[in-house]
């Protein structure tokens, strides 16, 4: 078993969370709808709770193959993907069968900058990033919530806003 060295969880520990706007700096070109930063905060607060309940699916395999069986549920993407095209289809496939989809600046805080080659001063514990949110120490690129009555109000919240953005031409 691989185990971290303690070099590197101190330097995790002491590197300053990039703030939302950091993020944006690192988005890919086809990111739109953009998640404001409060929707954001909101989204991943549903994923935190949907998680407890196990419903959520996470990964680009898995929410396309629930997607064509006509599962309902809202999709979340992680801007910060790169290349696009491991997951530019499934927003195609949102559109096709009118499922609420939107964009977070953030997978996670432990991957590579697309642009510079190097790590992000990020702590891996910081709440933006969408596979902490869904309980994984992974980073995920893409994940469906699905409605439950545990937690319905806070998943109608999120499908009225995220169905409330503007789609891109």
């Amino acid at each position: 078993m691989a185990r971290e060295k303690p070099e590197a969880a101190a330097e995790a520990e002491a590197a300053p969370e990039l703030s939302y706007r950091e993020q944006i700096e690192f988005l890919n070109p086809i990111a739109q709808p953009l998640a404001s930063r409060k929707l954001t905060r909101k989204l991943l607060k549903c994923i935190r709770k949907a998680t407890k309940h196990k419903q959520i699916r996470r990964g680009v395999k898995e929410v396309q193959k629930f997607i064509n069986k006509g599962e309902k549920g809202i999709t979340v993407l992680a801007g910060d993907t790169l290349p696009v095209e491991v997951y530019c289809h499934l927003p195609i496939l949102c559109e096709e069968r009118s499922l609420p989809y939107a964009y977070v600046p953030s997978k996670t805080g432990l991957q590579l900058c697309p642009r510079e080659g190097t790590r992000p001063p990020m702590a891996p514990s910081a709440p933006q990033d969408l596979g902490m949110a869904a309980g994984s120490k992974r980073p995920a690129c893409v994940i469906m919530i699905k409605p439950h009555e545990e937690y319905q109000e806070a998943y109608d919240e999120c499908l009225e806003e995220v169905s409330a953005l503007p789609l891109p031409l």
